[in-house]
Formats: C-alpha cells, sequence, structure tokens
C-alpha cells in the first residue's frame, strides 16, 4: 500500500495528492480501467452536479487531485463517480462487535489483483471537517477508517439492481468520516444524502454504539444486533426484508459462505476482543479470505479500529499470510 497524508484546503491538498502520485506512477493511467461510454459519461456528470451541492469539498480536491495528476478534470470525475455503479466490482467482508466497554470494526477489503500495490493509506488532516485515516482503491473517496471523534465506518459492495446519479459508496464512507461524529449522526447524514450506488456501511463509535446500513438509490435501511446478539455482520448482499427486491441475484465471491463464517463465530461469544477479531479477520475461524488466487482476486487489505480507544491495526495484504501492525491515527 501506498501512504499519503492529505493536509490543507481540499484544492490545494488534492493538488499536492495528485503530484505525489503522479511521482509515483499511481495516477489513473497506471490502473485497469473500464471503456468510458456516453451513459458513464452522463451518468458521471450528473454525479459530480449532485457532489458539488452536497459535498464541495469532495468535488474540489478531485479537480485540484486532477491538476496535480495533469489529467483532465472530467477524465477523473468520470472514472471516480462511476466506481461501485459499474465494473469491476468488489467483495469485501465487515463486522462490528462488542469489545470490553466498546466495540470494534473489522473489515477485509477483496478485489481484483492487478490492483495489488495501487491500494492507498491516506491521513487526512483536513482543513473542511474531522481528521481521520483510511483506506482506498482510488483516491477522494475511502472504503473503511475511522475519525478523530472515533466513529468508524466500513463498506461492503452491493450488485446495483438500481443506480442514480449521487455519492456513491466510497464518497458516503468519505462524507461519514469527514462530517460525523457518532453512528447516530452517520445514520442521520445517510438518510439526507443522495446515493447513488447499492452497498452496505457498518459503523462503530467510542460511545459503543453500533449499526450496519443497508442502501441505494431507492432506501435506506438500518439493521441493529438482534435479540441476544452482540454484533451486525455484512458482506455483498442484502440481509432486511425491505431490502430484497434490490438483493442481487447471484453469490458474489463466496458471499453467502463468508457471511455464515463471521456470523457463527460472533454469535458464539458475547465479547470479540482484538485478537479474536484480528483471527476471524484472518480466515482462522472458517472460510473468509482464503482465495483462490489463480481466479484473479484476493484479499488486498485487512482494518481493524477499536473507536473508544482509537486504535487502528492495519494489514496490507491477506491477513492469512500478513500480520497486523498498528497504525498512529492522528487527532483534530
Amino acid at each position: 500500500m501506498h501512504h499519503f497524508i492529505v493536509s490543507g484546503p481540499p484544492y490545494e491538498a488534492g493538488r499536492r495528492l495528485g503530484e505525489e502520485l503522479r511521482r509515483c506512477g499511481q495516477g489513473p493511467g497506471d490502473l485497469p480501467a473500464a471503456a468510458m461510454t456516453k451513459e458513464k459519461r452522463d451518468f458521471a456528470r450528473r454525479c459530480g452536479e449532485i457532489c458539488a451541492e452536497e459535498f464541495p469539498e469532495a468535488v474540489q480536491e478531485l479537480y485540484g487531485l486532477a491538476d496535480g495528476l495533469s489529467l483532465p478534470r472530467e477524465t477523473l470525475a468520470r472514472q471516480i463517480f462511476c466506481i461501485y455503479n459499474y465494473p469491476p466490482f468488489q467483495g469485501c467482508t465487515c463486522f462490528a462487535a462488542r469489545s470490553g466497554a466498546g466495540v470494534l470494526l473489522g473489515r477485509n477489503s477483496d478485489f481484483m489483483i492487478q490492483m495489488e500495490g495501487h491500494c492507498l493509506s491516506l491521513e487526512y488532516r483536513s482543513a473542511a471537517g474531522f481528521c481521520f485515516w483510511g483506506n482506498a482503491t482510488a483516491p477522494v473517496q475511502l472504503e473503511d477508517g475511522m475519525n478523530s471523534h472515533g466513529l468508524a465506518a466500513g463498506l461492503t459492495f452491493v450488485w446495483p439492481v438500481v443506480k442514480r446519479p449521487g455519492l456513491n459508496a466510497g464518497l458516503l464512507v468519505r462524507y461519514l468520516l469527514q462530517k460525523c461524529r457518532t453512528v447516530k449522526e452517520g445514520i442521520a447524514a445517510l438518510k439526507r444524502l443522495t446515493i447513488s450506488s447499492a452497498q452496505t456501511i457498518t459503523l462503530a463509535d467510542a460511545e459503543g454504539d453500533m449499526a450496519t446500513v443497508e442502501c441505494n438509490a431507492a432506501r435506506v435501511e438500518v439493521l441493529r444486533p438482534r435479540a441476544g446478539e452482540h454484533f451486525v455482520a455484512a458482506v455483498n448482499g442484502f440481509c432486511s426484508g425491505a431490502m430484497q427486491p434490490y438483493a442481487p441475484a447471484w453469490d458474489m465471491m463466496l458471499s453467502d459462505q463468508r457471511r455464515r463464517t463471521v456470523c457463527s463465530a460472533l454469535a458464539a461469544r458475547c465479547d470479540c476482543d482484538a485478537a479474536f477479531a484480528r483471527s476471524l479477520l484472518a480466515g482462522e475461524q472458517g472460510f473468509l479470505c482464503q482465495y483462490d488466487r489463480a481466479l484473479g482476486a484476493d484479499t488486498l487489505w485487512s482494518a481493524l479500529y477499536l473507536p473508544k480507544r482509537q486504535q487502528a491495526f492495519l494489514c496490507e495484504g491477506n491477513p492469512s499470510r500478513t500480520p497486523f501492525y498498528k497504525v498512529a491515527v492522528g487527532a483534530d
């Protein structure tokens, strides 16, 4: 993974990040890209207009990033705004569980092995919101992270049965970390924002609250731990009855098997400490990350967040083969 500190006003922060990415050969031209069609161009243009209204800091950063990369702004905007709505798509597993007097959040990021060596770990010292740290396969958006108030968030992709212009999964996670302090605030934001893609977003905070939000362009549903359980979990589908009309008809990257592993392991424990969470993420409690790399996919990184302690752990690779290490998370 490539590590960067992003600081300052949004445009300047994006421009400096773009220059650094270009110097180390991590610009969009170095990544696998899908063909751009008129449908995608029109979709991205409308997404950009909505994002400029609801999350203008992200658009300003994107413009700075494009300028730093010496790339037309429209080209980069099309790539960023089409993520999660058009192929290629990704897997991922995310859960939150009670841990001592608080909660923790764990996430495996599963994607094409072509993206190995292109993943980003970003510390934002923001001039337009809270400080936060997180991980991504593309800049501007984030897939998991935690902010200086102890709100942790992680997404899982769901096949988009419906999609409309708006903020995609990675921009939603970025917005929550930059703007929200608690799970309650995060849920309120997701109900207010214009959502484009289909996803789950699992949240945990320093107060010990946790939830998984299943959402798409048509609906937002909030899942809490069931009676007698002390966790929430998400893979690449929807579980709530209300979201079943939008549930994909096929099992992505052994999603059902991963869900059974997580739910079985966490249901058997009333308390999940960090060591057990790492063991679960590493596939030691059942199938979770043991992919056949010959098929072209793997777990690219794994992250564990302890919001009350303001601690984060990162594994830069498949956790069944690569150890976790503690990350220094900054504060406001």
